[in-house]
């Protein structure tokens, strides 16, 4: 017998239905004749065009069954509201019944517009939700219409950077400001934060002020960065690498400062570890820290994230165990092509005045030149490459910068050579000077990092800004660049004087004076001889008196 509509009777003798008197046909719908149950026909139950067993039947029915459940819950909510709430002694019907009998009195007129098997008190009730609702949509409709702001694209210009070929075939490229490198009193290098570029340097620095000072700055790009190659398996130790060679092709021949800025004061830590002998000295503005650096205690780790926006938080999170998530929210906030605030991609909160300094024309200028050029190539692997390096292992701690004696070596031998003989000590660390400026204000750095490195490096110097923020001391401003230069330079003394060699005239040689040049070519000749006699003699005398200084 088939499962559908259609298939043979059970009987085959049909009874006609003037025979037995029966209005209705002898049989039903499914074949089986009226007046027998399903289950005395041996068969199952069956629905019109569908089997009980089929998924759909089923989900129909569930859902037909949660209908009338909820009409049924719907009407015992009306009936407990009428039996406590809308009762003649409840406390809303004392206070507001009169008020509603009035209104309801006076708009009793509209009840004849109503049909006239219709309930007034239903049919209102239905339309005030419905104009409230519809009301509720053409405002927000209205109001989105009207503060929606138009999609700014960002403006790749077109490239300019001076590049050098590294020893692995890679490029970086680099920018010069200041004085010539012949006339430089002073050479700073800085590398730049998250989102950045050599652009940035130090943002807004006046090319008086470098002069004045005799300072020739030298900003370059991260590798993936700007117009800097991709390095795949970079750290922090191939950055400070790649800092040295830089400085190689630049002529940079003496000791130079570093310059570290937010996120990019992870590299300046990494040229004080890797390549200290190269570095004269250090100064950081808001230095940002590993967030999850072991050796912070619990008041410094608290007062780090309490600052920081669950956004902020979350992207940490991600870059710390699922790094391979963050290409995700990269290509849909910076890397989109379109144009936005830095605190609203980055998950930043900035106190007030770093929001009215991001509003000004001149940050915004500088924002999309400088957000245009860090993400030229459209790669996101350095962009992750970054972050990771941010919240992983450095491979170093910044204790280890500290000034301490170098260990000679351990064991019994060492330890008999230092009873007759005592090596000189030799002093390990970092030993020029560091400076830190740090905004109170801060919300992006908060200032517990920049305590964190006060109470590890004792020697390095924590200038604290009580109303400062986290742009505000290091962006355009020429009175926050003076004050750097000058603690940490002194007076600006200028650029170096120009070498200029001094040319001896030649003169036409005559008879007397070459008889002159002979007689004080011998006289010379004859006091060096005497001078090596005595020089031996002296030698030989103490010589023989067993004494361990010889007199050269």
């Amino acid at each position: 017998m088939d499962d559908v509509i259609g298939g043979p009777p059970p009987y085959t003798t049909a009874v006609p239905p003037y025979v037995t008197g029966h209005p209705h046909p002898p049989y039903t719908a499914t074949g089986v004749p009226y007046g027998i149950p399903p289950y005395a026909t041996g068969f199952p139950p069956y629905v019109i065009g569908r089997p009980r067993n089929d998924f759909r039947y089923q989900a129909t029915e569930f859902f037909k069954g949660v209908a009338e459940l909820s009409v049924e819950f719907g009407k015992g909510c009306r009936d407990v509201v009428r039996q406590s709430i809308l009762r003649d002694d409840s406390f809303i019907v004392r206070n507001f019944g009169g008020v509603c009998k009035s209104v309801c009195v006076r708009f009793k007129f509209l009840n004849r517009y109503l049909p006239e098997d219709r309930d007034p008190m239903h049919s209102w009730s239905v339309i005030s939700v419905v104009f409230a609702l519809v009301l509720a949509v053409l405002l927000i409709t209205s109001e989105s219409d009207t503060t929606a702001p138009m999609i700014e694209k960002l403006q790749i210009h077109p490239p300019n950077a001076t590049r050098i070929l590294l020893p692995d075939g890679r490029h970086l490229a680099y920018q010069e400001q200041g004085v010539p490198p012949d006339r430089a009193r002073y050479t700073l290098v800085t590398s730049h934060s998250f989102l950045s570029s050599r652009l940035a340097g130090i943002p807004g620095i006046k090319d008086s002020l470098l002069q004045e000072f005799g300072i020739r700055l030298v900003s370059y790009d991260l590798p993936g960065f700007g117009e800097s190659d991709p390095h795949p398996g970079r750290n922090l130790e191939s950055s400070a690498i790649d800092l040295l060679h830089l400085s190689y092709a630049v002529h940079i021949t003496d000791k130079f400062w570093m310059v570290g800025y937010s996120g990019g004061s992870m590299h300046t830590w990494a040229a004080l570890k890797y390549i200290p002998d190269r570095i004269a000295g250090a100064f950081m503005v808001a230095p940002l820290l590993n967030p999850y650096e072991p050796s912070m205690n619990k008041a410094e780790t608290r007062r780090t994230w309490d600052k920081w926006t669950s956004k902020r938080r979350f992207m940490y999170l991600l870059a710390r165990k699922f790094p391979s998530l963050l290409p995700y929210f990269y290509r849909r906030s910076f890397l989109s092509g379109n144009l936005d605030q830095i605190d609203k991609w980055l998950g930043m909160s900035l106190g007030k005045r770093d929001k009215i300094f991001i509003e000004e024309l001149k940050y915004q200028d500088f924002w999309k030149r400088d957000l245009g050029e860090s993400v030229r190539q459209g790669n996101v692997k350095p962009f992750v490459e970054e972050s990771v390096l941010q919240v992983s292992s450095w491979g170093f701690s910044i204790s280890d910068l500290n000034v301490q004696k170098k260990r000679q070596g351990k064991g019994i031998m060492f330890w008999l050579k230092s009873i007759y003989k005592r090596p000189p000590d030799e002093l390990t660390g970092f030993l020029g000077p560091i400076h830190i400026w740090q905004g109170m204000e801060d919300r992006v750095v908060p200032p517990s990092m920049s305590d964190y490195v006060h109470r590890i490096l004792p020697g390095a110097m924590v200038h604290k800004l009580l109303y400062e923020g986290h742009f505000t001391y290091f962006y355009f401003c020429d009175k926050c660049h003076r004050q750097m230069f000058t603690t940490v330079f002194g007076n600006p003394q200028g650029p170096l004087p120009v070498k200029v060699e001094s040319v001896i005239p030649m003169k036409e040689d005559t008879n007397e004076d070459k008889e002159e040049t002979e007689e004080s070519q011998e006289t010379e000749e004859s006091q060096e001889t005497e001078e090596k006699e005595k020089e031996d003699e002296v030698q030989v005398s103490h010589s023989d008196n067993n004494s361990d200084f010889t007199f050269l």
